[in-house]
């Protein structure tokens, strides 16, 4: 089969399986069903919970219990799964609230009648989505390692690799070859264990998130509170390992006195860039990975949403979603490359303005960059 008609059979499965895998579309319209809210099934889709969902039949939901691990401020530890809350919504004094501040989250009443958070390190779906791509990660790079040093030993140090490993290879050396050593320069090998991690691990999630099987489907990469990280990791690695050079663009830049002195203007505005570099890394990834998914599952609800206006408008948008969702899954699988490959770049740009030995020159990546654009 080509490989065109094989990608194209690919993602259409990818279509049917995430109309599939949604509680509320998953069974047969009925007329005495209440019409589907897709504002709350989008929602639902994209956040965090405290059990996986995988299908549902008529009267229940099936999914995956996660273990629920919670310190209560006046009763200590406890440890249950999650299935006790979905079959009895209250457990040992514990429910998940459906309103408020706390919505979504697992709460408790105290003893004043107060609705209270306690101390929560439960395994909810995006932990465990987290656990399962970096144990892939680290299989797929172990496997590498792995097959190049028994290449070694058999005396064989110039082959190359096929299939899963030589697609890794090839985004190794590209990223490597192409990026972080332009953009961070002389010091790249200090730096290109973290950027080559990064972005293994922001492509890695972003495919596995259009995957809406398990252990696919987790909003791991439009979860806000993973995109911080990422960026929190880079800006410690701009800032903490920035030399003198760099410091001193921060504390004393090169502009008019005046414009230091009295009043530090330029240090103020330098020491604003300090938070705003890693903020822009982390919105521009958690914005594009939501918003895609966002556009897939809206796209998706149209088949649903048309089912009471009759059945040829029903099939003709029907046929109209499957199209359009195969077609946003195409260019979300390309918006995956992209995001992480546009993390990574914007990370090594940084790193390498905070190593140069003067910040009138200009990193590679940056130069050849702004070439391309003019």
């Amino acid at each position: 089969m080509p490989v065109a008609r094989r990608s194209i059979l690919i993602v259409l499965s990818f279509a049917f399986f995430m109309m599939a895998s949604s509680p509320a579309l998953s069974a047969a319209p009925r007329e005495d069903r209440p019409p589907v809210d897709v504002k709350h099934l989008i929602l639902e889709h994209l956040k965090d919970s405290y059990h996986w969902h995988l299908f549902s039949t008529e009267n229940k939901e099936i999914g995956i219990p996660l273990p629920v691990i919670v310190r209560s401020r006046e009763r200590g530890w406890f440890f249950f799964f999650s299935s006790h809350l979905i079959e009895e919504e209250e457990y040992e004094g514990f429910y998940i609230a459906k309103e408020g501040r706390y919505e979504g989250k697992l709460v408790e009443t105290d003893t004043q009648g107060q609705q209270v958070r306690p101390f929560d390190i439960s395994i909810t779906k995006d932990v465990l989505a987290l656990f399962f791509s970096c144990g892939l990660l680290m299989l797929l790079v172990l496997s590498l390692a792995k097959w190049y040093k028994k290449q070694e030993m058999r005396g064989k140090s110039d082959a190359v690799p096929a299939g899963v490993m030589g697609v890794m290879e090839w985004f190794i050396m590209s990223i490597h070859d192409g990026m972080i050593k332009k953009c961070v320069g002389k010091d790249y090998k200090r730096y290109a264990p973290y950027l080559l991690t990064a972005f293994f691990f922001i492509f890695l999630n972003n495919v596995l998130g259009l995957i809406p099987l398990f252990p696919g489907g987790a909003n791991l990469t439009g979860n806000i509170t993973i995109t911080f990280g990422l960026a929190f990791f880079t800006m410690v690695a701009v800032n903490l390992f920035g030399n003198k050079e760099y410091w001193k663009e921060i504390l004393w830049p090169d502009v008019p006195v005046f414009m230091k002195v009295p009043v530090p203007i330029m240090q103020i505005i330098e020491f604003f860039g300090i938070l705003t570099k890693p903020m822009a890394l982390m919105i521009r990834l958690f914005a594009n990975i939501f918003a895609g998914h966002i556009i897939i599952l809206a796209l998706t609800s149209l088949v649903f949403l048309t089912v009471a206006m009759g059945p040829v408008i029903n099939v003709s948008m029907s046929a109209v979603s499957v199209l359009f969702s195969v077609f946003m899954l195409a260019l979300e699988l390309l918006v995956a490359y992209i995001q992480a490959y546009v993390f990574t770049m914007l990370s090594s740009i940084f790193i390498g303005l905070s190593r140069q030995a003067t910040h009138k020159i200009r990193p590679a990546c940056a130069v050849e960059s702004n070439k391309n654009e003019n």
